[in-house]
């Protein structure tokens, strides 16, 4: 307010000098007054662009805790309501988000009266659109991004759909026929997601074992995320890389049980953003290379990764929908959703571990399950773990693909 206050004096003495008859002698030139100058975002400690709803913030967090009130949004923390907000982390839970806006005083009284102000004066506050323009090396990353996950995961276009009528019409706790069908498919999926990591600018200069806990902990998520993005709503149906179709009563039945409302409610939920292969393959990268994972040797690296792939996110989803700037926050918000649909796929697992007659799938419980519960048929042979570090093309490992494998989920 000082500093605004001095800026409105030395323009008044300016007007009123250059007005006056009475000075003939030229003044030399007022120097500029020093730039503004705020303190860090309370909320995530960015750049701030000035004060906002009472506290100095960035552009992201004025706009997301506006977006938040005005809406009347309901956020849902899926850890424990205490995750460290910064601007790495901002985009990853809404919930402890709009709890620090909170926290450092950002008022929902104002904005409401900022609302009511724009009614009376739209240009009280005007926001410069941002670039949509990719620079040369995130166009790059795009392009590299996009290539590893079209080479790994055809698109539903490509695939010739068939069916079986096994458990088509009621639901039964487990079909043995479409289990098997089905784990042989997510082992040849794991295969193909390893493939699409090393594949990712960066990952591999990250430790080999970070490498393995990012994929043990994302497998999940990257798993759902593209079986959902092959769902048919006219039909209710997903489809698998050989072209498997099934109905959500064969899902249920194929060893989904429980899970399965959840993972066809997140399936629906992705349609209306309308996502294309690139941004299903960047936003994919984002679940991998995520540094908040526990166990990480060396979390910052991987943060540092993740950050240009959420740039060019953002950037390639308002290019592609300069109208709807509002997809690429929904788009990251899935991430959260998916974190919570693996929680309960883990959950999921152990249960079926008891219904299924033989041992699970080696790739299937050392990357989707939590493998301690499976010390009792653990096959250090099989190990997710030693197949990364060895690379080896053997049968139902990390390294590269066996041919039996060369298909993917």
């Amino acid at each position: 307010k000082c500093i605004i206050g001095m800026e409105n004096i030395c323009l008044h003495s300016v007007e009123t000098q250059s007005t006056s008859s009475e000075e003939m002698v030229p003044s030399s030139p007022s120097p500029p007054p020093p730039p503004r100058i705020y303190k860090p975002c309370f909320v995530c400690q960015d750049k701030s662009s000035g004060y906002h709803y009472g506290v100095s913030s960035c552009e992201g967090c004025k706009g997301f805790f506006r977006r938040s009130i005005q809406k009347n949004m309901v956020y849902t923390c899926h850890r424990d309501k205490n995750c460290q907000i910064n601007k790495v982390t901002r985009n990853r839970c809404q919930y402890c988000r709009l709890q620090k806006c909170f926290e450092v005083g950002m008022s929902k009284e104002a904005v409401r009266n900022d609302r009511n102000k724009k009614k009376k004066d739209v240009k009280e506050e005007v926001v410069l659109p941002e670039s949509y323009e990719l620079s040369g090396e995130l166009e790059e990353l795009v392009n590299k991004v996009s290539k590893a996950h079209k080479d790994t995961f055809p698109s539903l276009v490509q695939l010739g759909k068939y069916t079986t009528n096994s458990s088509a019409d009621h639901r039964v706790q487990l079909d043995l026929g479409l289990w098997d069908k089905f784990s042989e498919l997510s082992t040849k999926c794991i295969i193909k997601i390893v493939e699409f990591a090393k594949r990712l600018p960066g990952f591999t200069t990250l430790t080999i074992a970070d490498q393995i806990t990012l994929l043990k902990s994302a497998c999940l998520d990257i798993l759902m995320l593209r079986i959902c993005t092959r769902y048919t709503p006219e039909q209710d149906t997903m489809t698998f890389s050989d072209g498997l179709t099934l109905n959500r009563t064969q899902m249920h039945n194929a060893g989904f049980g429980p899970l399965t409302e959840l993972v066809f409610a997140f399936a629906g939920q992705l349609l209306p953003l309308e996502m294309d292969d690139t941004e299903t393959g960047l936003l994919s990268a984002i679940c991998l290379i995520c540094g908040d994972r526990m166990d990480l040797e060396e979390p910052q690296k991987v943060d540092k990764l993740q950050e240009p792939l959420l740039e060019a996110l953002k950037i390639y989803a308002r290019r592609r929908r300069p109208n709807k700037p509002h997809l690429f926050p929904r788009m990251l918000m899935k991430v959260t959703d998916l974190r919570g649909i693996s929680t309960k796929g883990a959950e999921r697992a152990i249960t079926l571990k008891m219904e299924i007659p033989g041992p699970m799938p080696p790739l299937i419980r050392e990357m989707l399950e939590n493998p301690e519960a499976f010390e009792d048929s653990s096959d250090s042979g099989d190990s997710a773990s030693a197949a990364w570090q060895q690379g080896g093309p053997r049968k139902g490992r990390l390294g590269e693909p066996s041919e039996r494998h060369s298909d993917a989920l």
